[in-house]
C-alpha cells in the first residue's frame, strides 16, 4: 500500500482560515494575542495564520519561533545531538495569551516541551494550542483548543506534513506500515 495524500494545499488552505476564525472568536482581543510557531513546521502555519487574522479582523497579531531541542524528555534516548535553533519570542509575554502553533499532535510531549520552552520566557495569562493535525495516541493529558482535522491513526503509521515554506508544497500524507511495522 502506497502513501496517500489526506490534506491538499486547498485543503490546508481553508483549514488555517477555519482555525483563525475560531480563534478570534475564542479571544476577546488581538492585541493580548501572540502566535509562537514550534520549529520547524509550526512556525510557517503561525504566519499564514497570523496573516489570515489580519486579513479577517485587520489585526497584526506578533508572531514567535520557539525551538524545543533542549525541552524534550527523549534527550539521552537519542542518537543525535540537537540541532539548536534560535528562539524568538517578539516582546514580553506575561499578559498575553499565547497560541502554540504545532503542525501534529501526537503524543503531547512535544507540546510539554513547548510549556516548559515558553515558560521560561515569561508568564502568559494563558497558553492555547493549535495543531493542523491531531493523530490521537497521547501519553500527557494534553488536548488542543484549536484542531485542524482529527487523523485516527495507528501507532505504525507517519503523519507527513509538508509545507511551501519548508517542503516545497502544501500536502498531509499518511504512510502506512510494511509487514515490519515500519513506515515506507
Amino acid at each position: 500500500m502506497s502513501a496517500k495524500v489526506i490534506l491538499t494545499a486547498e485543503d490546508i488552505r481553508r483549514t488555517l482560515a477555519r482555525i483563525a476564525h475560531e480563534i478570534i472568536e475564542h479571544n476577546k482581543s488581538m492585541s493580548d494575542l501572540m502566535l509562537v510557531g514550534l520549529l520547524t513546521r509550526g512556525v510557517p502555519l503561525a504566519k499564514r495564520l497570523a496573516a489570515n487574522i489580519k486579513t479577517f479582523e485587520g489585526a497584526e497579531v506578533a508572531v514567535g519561533t520557539l525551538d524545543i531541542s533542549l525541552y524534550r524528555d527523549d534527550l539521552d534516548s537519542m542518537d543525535f545531538k540537537p540541532l539548536l535553533n534560535s528562539t524568538l519570542i517578539p516582546g514580553d509575554i506575561g499578559q498575553k495569551t499565547v497560541i502554540l502553533v504545532d503542525d501534529v499532535l501526537y503524543t503531547g510531549r512535544s507540546t510539554r516541551a513547548a510549556l516548559d520552552a515558553l515558560i521560561d520566557y515569561g508568564r502568559p495569562r494563558a497558553i492555547q494550542l493549535a495543531v493542523l493535525i491531531d493523530r490521537g495516541h497521547r501519553e500527557l493529558p494534553i488536548r488542543a483548543d484549536y484542531i485542524g482535522k482529527n487523523i485516527p491513526s495507528a501507532r505504525t503509521e507517519e503523519i507527513r506534513v509538508e509545507l511551501v515554506e519548508t517542503d516545497g508544497v502544501d500536502q498531509v500524507t499518511i504512510f502506512p506500515a510494511n509487514e515490519e511495522g515500519k513506515t515506507a
